[in-house]
């Protein structure tokens, strides 16, 4: 839907109007993302979605694998319910007008290779091609070395500038920011804003941890997954069975929205990461949300 700009609106979102009042006074209160910060942690048992995978893989996907699902899962939660995707600057809640995952990634898996952020801007309505198809050639173009993405020119050109001065900027920044001022090519590289933020720690075979959201910026969820696991259970007959999980971790901001609305985006996040075959497809209507 295109909605017309009116006062009050951001570049990167529409201020939601018809909140009621306790949504509208929380940002008030609990100013900053780190004071409004829930926690959750959760497993899925990861059977289908392997099966799924090979599937894909087979079918010329190459290298599909945990991050796909799970990003092309959390998108489709958006679709269906976009208050997870609201965010807060100013002390106003705002409605996304896009879909922006970012992604930490190394150049090269060694201990002193660069990093660099990567974000992905995707349809509410993607599929997991989708998801596989742009995030495969964002990542292989920002695996060269050198200052390849718009994020590493950036952040060099910061770098440059004297502490103090440094110091004025991202407080000039931030400034800006709270108005609805920045210019929307910034907010379009920057790495702290954005729908939601994603790392694998399953790539490093670690377990998950709980990643803070940031302050600066407006990103307000923070995902991150681990390796897999197995483990051994009973199941109805008595008989031990070998089990595969992924353990992850949410870190969201609780003003966007009540803990009914998250509890209900969470068991459907959960759900398409069990039937990852729903994903294949575009849903049958994306919702929108409340203005």
């Amino acid at each position: 839907m295109n909605r017309k700009r009116r006062f009050g609106d951001r570049s990167d979102g529409y201020k939601v109007r018809s909140l009621a009042p306790m949504f509208k006074v929380s940002p008030y209160i609990m100013k900053k993302r780190s004071d409004a910060c829930n926690f959750l942690d959760d497993s899925i048992d990861i059977e289908n979605a392997e099966k799924y995978i090979a599937e894909k893989r087979k079918e010329g996907l190459k290298g599909l694998g945990m991050l796909h699902l799970i990003v092309a899962a959390y998108v489709r939660t958006i679709s269906q319910r976009p208050g997870i995707n609201r965010f807060i600057n100013g002390q106003k809640i705002y409605a996304r007008n896009n879909i922006e995952i970012n992604l930490a990634i190394k150049k090269d898996m060694k201990l002193n290779s660069m990093d660099t952020i990567i974000k992905l801007e995707v349809k509410p309505d993607a599929t997991i091609k989708d998801i596989y198809d742009k995030f495969n050639t964002i990542i292989e173009e920002n695996r060269t070395e050198g200052d390849v993405s718009n994020f590493d020119s950036a952040a060099r050109v910061i770098d440059y500038i004297p502490g103090l001065v440094k110091k004025f900027t991202v407080w000039l920044l931030s400034f800006l920011d709270y108005f609805g001022l920045l210019p929307r090519f910034l907010t379009r590289l920057s790495p702290f804003h954005g729908s939601f933020f994603i790392t694998s720690m399953g790539s490093l075979g670690i377990p998950p941890i709980y990643h803070h959201i940031y302050d600066f910026g407006n990103v307000p969820v923070f995902c991150s997954y681990g390796a897999k696991r197995t483990q051994f259970e009973l199941n109805r007959e008595g008989k031990v069975i070998e089990k595969k999980y992924v353990d992850y971790k949410f870190v969201t901001d609780e003003r966007i929205c009540d803990g009914h609305y998250f509890a209900s985006a969470l068991k459907m996040f959960k759900s398409y990461m069990k039937n990852p075959e729903c994903l294949t497809n575009p849903p049958e209507e994306v919702v929108e949300d409340i203005d």
